[in-house]
């Protein structure tokens, strides 16, 4: 029986299944503090312990998107609030080549928002 999480992968249908599993790999390979936990019944991503992001299934277009958590601190044109207070997505035509330069300056953009700690992480245990 496969996990919760490689579940929500592997039971996609193609192109979203190629293009999710694409944007996991982006995301893991970005930053080492970055991990894959399944929260909500979703694929999220931590950086350091405290939500960072997250894939999904688009209701409306069935296109897979990058769901930022503090989106409303960022402001790449390729993000949109689509009817969210917080949180700002990246929608992707699967059927196209993912633009990794843009998913990358999102990332670094995200990640520096808990670097400067605007955004707090939580405390370390000893």
């Amino acid at each position: 029986m496969l996990a919760p999480i490689d579940d929500f992968y592997l039971t996609k249908d193609e192109p979203n299944r190629s293009c999710l599993l694409s944007m996991r790999d982006i995301i893991l390979s970005f930053d080492s503090n970055i991990t894959a936990e399944w929260k909500y019944n979703m694929p999220f991503f931590c950086y350091k312990g405290k939500m960072f992001c997250y894939l999904w299934i688009h209701k409306k277009t069935q296109q897979p998107f990058l769901g930022m958590v503090e989106g409303k601190h960022l402001h790449h044109p390729d993000l949109i609030f689509d009817d969210r207070a917080r949180i700002k997505i990246m929608i992707f035509n699967p059927e196209e080549d993912l633009p990794v330069d843009n998913i990358r300056l999102i990332l670094n953009e995200a990640i520096d928002l808990y670097r400067s700690g605007l955004i707090k992480l939580p405390k370390r245990k000893n």
